[in-house]
């Protein structure tokens, strides 16, 4: 079958070019700004991309139009295939009949820590000898690809749950596509303003989640989230098991002990010695224990290969060390998930200055709806250095105001990237935060600290 794929270089639209490929497909896409990575990843695996949405593109006459959430309505190709009444779907629901279908399906949901708990588990199962394919919205150190089928006896796909809408045309989230039979619940928070109104909504769109989840499956819930309490309170019917909870999977530190022991109520199966920073990331390796051990996996196992486990690309991934000063890359662009980087940085750095650089880049921070929480995710840096421009709608030097003079911001990356290395001394940690490229701030840099 010949696929043509519309938003082919978004990390989940380029991983189901990757596994269609994989499954012998002939495929094809188009993108605006066909970018890197992903554009060289693709053309690597032998798939042509073409630049812009030109309704010329009909005349490849695929078998099937996949459409990405990034196209909508005005689309010249899409009005194109609309009037011609050409068979088109959307990336979740292909990727649910053509690759999902019968088979054991792990399907990490929430907020924050979805691709790391993805990695993971991943991970995990591919220590164990499983072969498990995944789509992961981030590229694994363990495995260098974000995307794979799995191993040809092997029933196991973990699969990066989003709860972001499906389609213009499919206003449901992704995951309901996705059918678990394994399903992580990682956190619930308010997010993606630009099409959830409240958290509310961003609940029933977990309700209809969990309606996916077999009786025979099980659901694996932070047991600390009042959300995910109202979601399961509002119809359960698959086995649950909490963590982050006594009563649940927890760690468990003792005074005479260099490391926290992996525990499931009373029992405790062994002691978690990783490089990891941060309590959020303690949390996702417990839920990718549950997971694992549903499939099979012994929780010891699964605690011997998380030494092993080198985390996520741009997961506070350290890209330099100039001069004695570090500079880590790190995804977070949520409030909660700004504050607990910083925390778990601080954590491993100690009394070491904490140099923030920020970009509060996603649709959410965009329209301002967590801007009165940037200055508390902030506090725990020493020096913060922020970046937005005009077109934001809305002031960013008001928003951090309440830090005062620990915080700057700046509308040129240049002078932003002066400021930062006029500033920068021996022994600090940068930190940068950017759900974006940030126009390549990292390499700068490291290469005016140089």
């Amino acid at each position: 079958m010949h696929i043509h794929i519309l938003g082919i270089c978004g990390t989940f639209m380029g991983g189901i070019a990757v596994l269609a490929r994989a499954a012998g497909h002939r495929v094809t896409g188009c993108d605006a700004g066909v970018y890197p990575p992903m554009s060289l990843q693709l053309q690597a695996q032998g798939i042509d991309l073409i630049e812009g949405y030109d309704a010329a593109q009909i005349a490849l006459a695929p078998d099937l139009w996949v459409i990405g959430n990034v196209v909508s309505r005005g689309n010249a190709l899409m009005e194109e295939i609309l009037n011609r009444g050409l068979p088109y779907v959307s990336g979740p629901q292909w990727i649910g009949e053509h690759v999902l279908r019968e088979r054991w399906v792990l399907a990490v949901a929430g907020t924050h820590g979805k691709t790391t708990t993805s990695a993971m588990l991943a991970w995990l199962l591919e220590d164990a000898g499983l072969a498990p394919g995944f789509l992961i919205g981030g590229v694994p150190r363990n495995f260098d690809v974000s995307a794979r089928l799995p191993g040809a006896d092997s029933p196991f796909f973990v699969i990066e749950a989003d709860e972001y809408d499906t389609a213009f045309f499919d206003k449901r989230s992704k995951f309901v596509h996705y059918r678990p039979r394994t399903a992580v619940l990682n956190n619930l928070e308010y997010d993606h303003a630009d099409i959830f109104p409240d958290l509310a909504a961003i609940e029933t769109q977990f309700h209809h989640f969990v309606r996916t989840v077999p009786a025979l499956g099980k659901i694996i819930a932070n047991g600390r989230e009042v959300a995910l309490e109202r979601v399961l309170s509002r119809g359960c019917w698959s086995p649950v098991e909490h963590f982050g909870v006594s009563a649940g999977w927890h760690l468990r530190r003792d005074a005479d002990q260099d490391a926290a022991m992996v525990c499931l109520g009373s029992r405790c199966f062994g002691a978690l010695h990783w490089s990891l920073q941060g309590e959020h990331n303690e949390l996702n390796a417990l839920a990718a224990i549950a997971a694992a051990r549903h499939a099979g996996v012994a929780p010891e196992q699964s605690i011997a290969a998380l030494e092993r486990f080198e985390s996520v690309r741009r997961r506070m991934e350290l890209r330099g060390t100039v001069n004695n000063i570090a500079v880590y890359d790190d995804f977070a662009h949520h409030p909660t998930a700004i504050a607990t980087t910083i925390a778990g940085l601080r954590r491993a750095a100690g009394k070491a200055r904490i140099l923030a650089v920020l970009e509060p880049r996603s649709n959410t921070m965009k329209l301002g709806v967590m801007k009165a929480a940037l200055p508390g995710s902030l506090a725990g840096a020493d020096q913060v250095f922020a970046y937005g421009t005009d077109s934001m709608g809305w002031n960013l030097a008001e928003a951090l105001a309440p830090l005062g003079d620990k915080a700057a911001c700046f509308a040129d990356l240049s002078v932003l990237v002066q400021a930062v290395r006029a500033a920068a001394r021996s022994g600090d940690q940068i930190l940068v935060m950017s759900n974006g490229g940030f126009g390549g701030v990292h390499q700068k840099l490291l290469d005016a600290l140089a």
